[in-house]
């Protein structure tokens, strides 16, 4: 069965311009940060003088290693007059320089295998600092500045090509001007806004960008080829399962009929059954554990809990028992199959995490179920996402 979701035209429009990128400027990759926000001024005489205003930021980044960026900042401040002030003028700065950025592993690199109305945890948060060492010019002064600056990310769609959400940032400015002269006090700024990111790390090719990639005009070298291992098409460093063929609509991995391979989770398509207060796995959910076996040996990767859950119904020691009987049935299944033991693990958790609320009878049967968490690192080179 296809994979039936549709990318936005947006995001493909996008991934196609990122990868007309020559290779040799992807190598490492590369990204760019939009960041408007709000500046309170935190110091006096800026308190004084100035209320509440707008900043702004423009961050290029260079891949430095896995989760490291380089950044090259341009950085605006506009401070309006304060009506209780002799201030006459909004007061204005702007900076230029770079400074480095860290980031978490995103939690789209720990990817569980659940059913479709499931979220990803944390809805694919990914925390990040940075800190900025900047030329600022403030009206005829010339300065030394400071930023540094803690958020959070998340994605927009299934594709990742765009990561938006908040940050806080505080600029300090020093006193002493460059040039000599003029008043010698530090300036602080707080810096409250939203970034939004987007860069080559995030575009996943389709298989005609990816053939494109190999075309050269005559007379013109050719880049080296991106690693292929499994030869589908999609290169290692966009292909979600590098060591199995995949079509480029599905990232590079199999597509299966009873589980949906994304970007972020492998999905069942239905949920697994058991016979009646027991651990017994009904047949009619032996084809979907056997595409789990399958999906578990073309990715050898991946390293599975199984996690057992059941609803309030009962006492908590029966419904402890219970899950993590038919967690471990799930798991002597998928071994008969010929999935490695030491790649298993079963836990039970009762009906401590409830997906949905225990008052009907259709959200007890919703609570009853079994989920597979798959811890499935990809290791890509450059960061800037």
């Amino acid at each position: 069965m296809k994979n039936t979701k549709s990318r936005p035209a947006v995001a493909q429009f996008v991934g196609l311009v990122l990868l007309a990128i020559p290779v040799t400027a992807r190598g490492i990759d590369v990204g760019v940060k939009v960041e408007p926000g709000v500046a309170i001024p935190l110091t006096s005489p800026q308190t004084q003088q100035f209320g509440v205003g707008g900043a702004g930021a423009l961050k290029g980044l260079v891949g430095l290693a896995p989760y490291v960026d380089v950044a090259g900042t341009i950085m605006f401040l506009l401070l309006p007059a304060s009506s209780n002030s002799l201030a006459t003028e909004s007061g204005r700065a702007w900076a230029a320089g770079g400074g480095l950025v860290l980031r978490l592993p995103r939690e789209s690199e720990e990817m569980r295998l659940k059913r479709p109305h499931d979220q990803e945890p944390l809805f694919g948060a990914k925390p990040w600092v940075d800190g900025d060492a900047l030329y600022v010019r403030s009206g005829p002064l010339d300065r030394f500045g400071v930023a540094v600056a803690a958020g959070v990310s998340f994605p927009l769609g299934e594709d990742r090509l765009f990561w938006l959400g908040p940050f806080v940032r505080f600029f300090q400015v020093v006193g002493h001007n460059i040039g000599g002269g003029s008043d010698n006090r530090d300036a602080r700024t707080l810096i409250i806004g939203l970034s939004l990111e987007t860069g080559t790390s995030l575009a996943r090719p389709t298989r005609q960008a990816a053939v494109s990639q190999a075309s050269c005009p005559p007379g013109v070298a050719c880049p080296a080829p991106l690693r292929d291992r499994d030869g589908d098409g999609v290169p290692d460093i966009y292909d979600d399962c590098p060591d199995v063929p995949g079509p480029a609509s599905n990232h590079g991995c199999p597509v299966y009929e009873k589980i949906i391979v994304t970007p972020d989770k492998l999905e069942l398509r239905e949920k697994i059954q058991f016979a009646w207060n027991s651990p017994v796995i009904e047949k009619v959910s032996h084809p979907a554990l056997d595409e789990v076996a399958k999906a578990l040996q073309d990715n050898k990767a991946f390293r599975v809990e199984i996690e057992g859950h059941a609803s309030s119904e009962g006492g908590d020691e029966h419904n402890q028992t219970l899950s993590e009987q038919r967690a471990q049935a799930v798991l002597d299944y998928l071994a008969g199959k010929g999935v490695a033991r030491d790649r298993l693990k079963s836990k039970g958790f009762s009906s401590s995490r409830p997906l949905t609320s225990n008052v009907t009878e259709t959200g007890r049967e919703t609570n009853r179920r079994v989920e597979f968490v798959i811890f499935f690192i990809v290791h890509k080179e450059g960061s800037a996402q």
